[in-house]
């Protein structure tokens, strides 16, 4: 089961992210849990500075930008 966490404040841009990643992992069937972590200590402790971020199994994939459904899909090993 992957663990996915969306980095940020709660924005516009940072429910989109986890709107997208919730879908990438629905319409794929994964087993995935998803969490939104909004503690800005957390978030500068992983070294993400600029929001949203993306972490899946703990690592980093990408921060400061929204990501597309197939970056999301390919980082989950999916396609």
């Amino acid at each position: 089961m992957h663990v996915i966490e969306v980095l940020g404040s709660g924005c516009q841009k940072c429910q989109y992210v986890e709107k997208i990643v919730r879908e990438v992992v629905h319409e794929a069937g994964l087993e995935a849990e998803v969490r939104h972590v909004t503690d800005y200590a957390e978030i500068a402790s992983r070294g993400v500075l600029s929001t949203p971020g993306l972490v899946i199994d703990g690592t980093v994939v990408m921060a400061g930008r929204i990501p597309t459904r197939d970056q999301v899909a390919a980082w989950l090993g999916i396609g």
